[in-house]
């Protein structure tokens, strides 16, 4: 398993170079100035200074390596140094945003937090519902409960965030005044009054990303226990005496989780991409929404960035789906 790991990631270098490249390519193409958010008052000669400055007027490729030597090298440099205090990040040109003038990964790093509050408590949300729905709905097939969690999987796999994210404003917000329509990514949790605003002000976004994640993976998790709840080894588990309970949690979820491993793992970094929408929707002030104003305003350099590490963790999810295929079945070797 281990030679199996390095070798993937070793493998995934000339991946991620391949995609950074066709991302660099993609963006460069669209029509964008970075001074364009400039008074208009400022000389001609002196945007084009601007423009020389941060290498716009150089050829593609030296741009290309120009941004991947401060992606690798030392951009992480910077964050080890901010992180740690060390002193070990180069005095030198880092990824500027053409909008802020900020470094690209400072910015990314502000707004991460919020993304992962959001994204990751809906995804962990999504899977505590979905798995139990899936597995009862396949051990009575056709019940009235397998009806209607068909029905809400359906419903909510189909409606697109977006609506659900409006909707549940008019109902729960507008209307009942349950909980705020707006995310306040400033609120910081100090005491147990802090806290319950913070968990009011979450419950909508969650819950409309927690819907659509376990509508995907509850219909997975049915379909995968379905296929192994008529193989032989559970009629033979049943024969040998083994309790409905171990036969069925044991032996057919442990196989059955081998194919909805793989949906959960690839599902992160789209996850990510959903929250894009349901982030604008709530206002809350994560990547999703950086990403919508660098887009709207050409700024190049955080659509790069952005677009890099979103392929990033395609490529590593993609790795961790492999490795738990090991881990969940035995007969799978990969030395």
């Amino acid at each position: 398993m281990l030679t199996y790991t390095i070798r993937r990631l070793v493998l995934a270098i000339p991946t991620l170079l391949f995609i950074s490249f066709i991302i660099f390519l993609i963006v460069k193409l669209s029509p964008s100035d970075p001074t364009a958010g400039l008074p208009l008052t400022i000389p001609p000669e002196v945007r084009e200074q601007i423009r020389e400055s941060l290498g716009v007027n150089d050829p593609v490729l030296l741009q290309y390596f120009k941004w991947l030597r401060l992606m690798v090298w030392d951009e992480p440099l910077h964050l080890l140094e901010n992180w740690t205090g060390w002193n070990v990040a180069p005095d030198g040109p880092r990824i500027i945003s053409y909008q802020t003038r900020s470094p690209v990964m400072d910015l990314i790093v502000q707004r991460m937090p919020q993304t992962l509050w959001v994204v990751g408590t809906s995804y962990i949300v999504g899977i505590l519902i979905a798995l139990p729905i899936g597995i009862i709905s396949a051990y009575r097939q056709y019940s009235v409960f397998d009806q209607i969690g068909t029905f809400v999987s359906m419903l909510g796999f189909s409606v697109p965030t977006f609506f659900t994210g409006v909707l549940f404003i008019v109902i729960f917000a507008v209307n009942l005044g349950w909980f705020p329509s707006v995310y306040d990514t400033t609120h910081e949790v100090t005491d147990w009054d802090s806290f319950i605003v913070q968990l009011k002000q979450i419950i909508m976004p969650v819950m409309v990303l927690g819907l659509y994640n376990a509508s995907q993976i509850s219909r997975f998790m049915r379909a995968s226990m379905l296929d192994n709840l008529n193989q032989d080894y559970v009629r033979t588990a049943r024969a040998k005496g083994l309790s409905e309970r171990a036969v069925v949690l044991v032996h057919v979820l442990r196989n059955s989780m081998i194919p909805v491993v793989t949906v959960i793992a690839l599902n992160v970094p789209a996850v990510f991409g959903g929250a894009i929408i349901t982030e604008q929707v709530f206002k809350v002030n994560g990547i999703g929404q950086l990403l919508i104003i660098a887009i709207q305003g050409g700024d190049v350099p955080v659509v790069q960035t952005v677009s890099v590490i979103f392929a990033v963790l395609i490529v590593l999810f993609n790795l961790i789906a492999d490795v738990l295929y090991g881990i969940l079945d035995p007969r799978i070797r990969y030395d």
